[in-house]
């Protein structure tokens, strides 16, 4: 039976995503398919993978037409994320599509891989996220 797995992003440096995103979310490497290339990231509460992280060649796209959605339960707690990610390395995205009134935050991890932070209590906007 096919199933789905658990996103891939590509990365530059594996040591600073791996950095990153433990540190950005509750996640930890346990070594699972470890190799120059590749980290497998999982749940911090053992409940299974959640993350691939992939050694690329290839630029970021700065519109990507897949990303992550990470989500939050209120503005207050979007702005203190988008704020704590930012200082672990994120940076704000200029973006131009945003729509009025939105309910999420374009930010890029290190690698300038665009993802989002979306304030739950406001969804849905109605688009134009990366």
């Amino acid at each position: 039976m096919l199933r789905l797995g658990y996103p891939v992003i590509g990365v530059t440096d594996l040591p600073r995503a791996v950095d990153f995103w433990t540190r950005a979310l509750p996640l930890v490497d346990t070594g699972e398919w470890a190799s120059d290339t590749w980290r497998t990231l999982h749940h911090a509460d053992g409940s299974g993978r959640a993350l691939g992280l992939m050694v690329s060649a290839s630029p970021a796209e700065p519109r990507p037409r897949l990303h992550l959605d990470l989500f939050v339960e209120s503005a207050e707690e979007q702005r203190a994320e988008v704020e704590r990610l930012i200082g672990l390395g994120a940076r704000a995205v200029d973006w131009d599509s945003y729509p009025p009134d939105p309910d999420f935050v374009v930010l890029a991890d290190p690698d300038d891989n665009v993802f989002c932070v979306v304030d739950l209590s406001h969804a849905p906007s109605g688009g134009g996220a990366a």
